[in-house]
């Protein structure tokens, strides 16, 4: 539940405190750091990010060999070791009080350049991770003793977004069949051809793994996003569930271990696709690259988590209706074995008699590809 400042309640080990009753100083609640981590993100930036309690307030500042982070209200504690990862700038990381903030400073390898606005995020609290605050940067000169508050105004223009979209199944794969005999594939098709279209007028560019009645190989889907240099990879499905009542979206990312029983089960059904075409199934593509460096891998899988729980959000405001359980879910899909980072939208359940006509109609697929759309449009590429 959202409070008000006016009304706001501040809990203490001592006691509560009403607002009004003390000066304002009083009312804000302390932050805290939860962990700090670097790591290598593509085209050799470094990343630092700093996990908070509450959101953070920020000033950055810029030395000679030094980075430094400052946090308003906010104690140090150096109980929170940081996690160093190799090939970056980040030599150490150290913390200093100075009255009621905090000094993180990053020493560093060499200077680095004034980091641009739209590397500079600010990530909602997910799942197990709070607040955090992601800084990616490279080696440069911004000045020594040069401060930010904020970025520089004079970001470099925004890149085009390259989406592909992965309509499942297709050919000789029908996927799952509904009991009216809707055909997953025929479902998928459609809704991915919709989402295209809306993409594209929303400014994307954007490709499609099918665009008509083809079977692929889930390797030769994962290569297509590859190939295109794709921002993010969405593979769209409908699901089936010998519980007919069963029903509602769920969503997948990339795990090699399963969330949960039913996650497992959707993976063996999903990666079975390929055993319909025998030859090369026990050979996932060797051109691939998917011998990721356990850095890449974490980033990969934080970007497509992150686009995931937003996709989630979309759906539910939108008012469609979210399997029993958690909306996001993980497994081994070999279908998002990739670079890029992408998810499994499993949009409901043919197996059920009511669901299966909401997928089959075109006023139920129009409000999937809106929600759709708007997680796109929300999703920070830079995560």
């Amino acid at each position: 539940m959202k409070v008000s400042r006016r009304h706001l309640l501040k809990i203490t080990g001592i006691g509560i405190f009403v607002a009004g009753m003390f000066p304002r100083i009083a009312l804000a609640a302390r932050n805290s750091i939860k962990s700090m981590r670097t790591g290598v993100q593509p085209g050799g930036k470094t990343r630092f990010v700093i996990e908070t309690a509450n959101r953070p307030s920020y000033t950055i500042i810029y030395g000679e060999n030094t980075l430094t982070v400052k946090l308003s209200n906010t104690p140090a504690d150096n109980l929170v070791s940081p996690k160093l990862a190799s090939g970056t700038l980040v030599r150490g990381v150290s913390q200093t009080q100075i009255g009621d903030a905090v000094n993180i400073v990053l020493d560093l390898k060499r200077s680095v350049a004034e980091i641009p606005k739209n590397q500079i995020m600010i990530l909602e609290p997910n799942g197990d991770n709070d607040y955090r605050l992601v800084l990616d940067f490279v080696a440069g000169s911004a000045g020594a003793n040069t401060t930010a508050v904020a970025a520089t105004d004079t970001a470099p223009a925004e890149k085009k977004r390259i989406i592909v979209i992965d309509a499942g199944h297709g050919g000789k794969d029908p996927g799952c069949i509904g009991r009216g005999g809707t055909k997953e594939k025929t479902v998928v098709l459609s809704v991915a051809q919709k989402l295209r279209s809306a993409l594209k007028n929303a400014g994307f560019t954007v490709y499609m793994t099918r665009g008509d009645d083809t079977y692929l190989k889930l390797n030769e889907r994962a290569e297509i996003a590859e190939k295109r240099h794709a921002d993010l990879f969405l593979s769209i499905h409908a699901n089936a569930n010998p519980n007919r009542s069963m029903k509602g979206f769920s969503i997948y990312t990339l795990s090699e271990k399963a969330s949960d029983e039913e996650a497992q089960k959707l993976a063996d059904a999903e990666n079975a696709a390929d055993k319909i075409d025998v030859s090369g199934f026990e050979s996932f593509s060797k051109d691939i690259r998917i011998a990721l460096s356990s850095l890449q891998q974490h980033a990969v899988a934080e970007m497509s988590e992150e686009y995931a729980n937003g996709c989630a959000r979309a759906f539910t405001r939108a008012g469609i209706e979210q399997q029993p359980g958690p909306a996001v879910r993980h497994a081994p899909l070999a279908v998002l074995r990739s670079t890029v980072p992408g998810a499994l939208i499993e949009c409901g359940h043919l197996s059920n008699k009511a669901e299966e006509k909401l997928l089959a109609g075109s006023a139920h697929q129009d409000k999937l590809v809106a929600a759709i759309v708007k997680s796109v449009k929300n999703y920070n590429f830079e995560v």
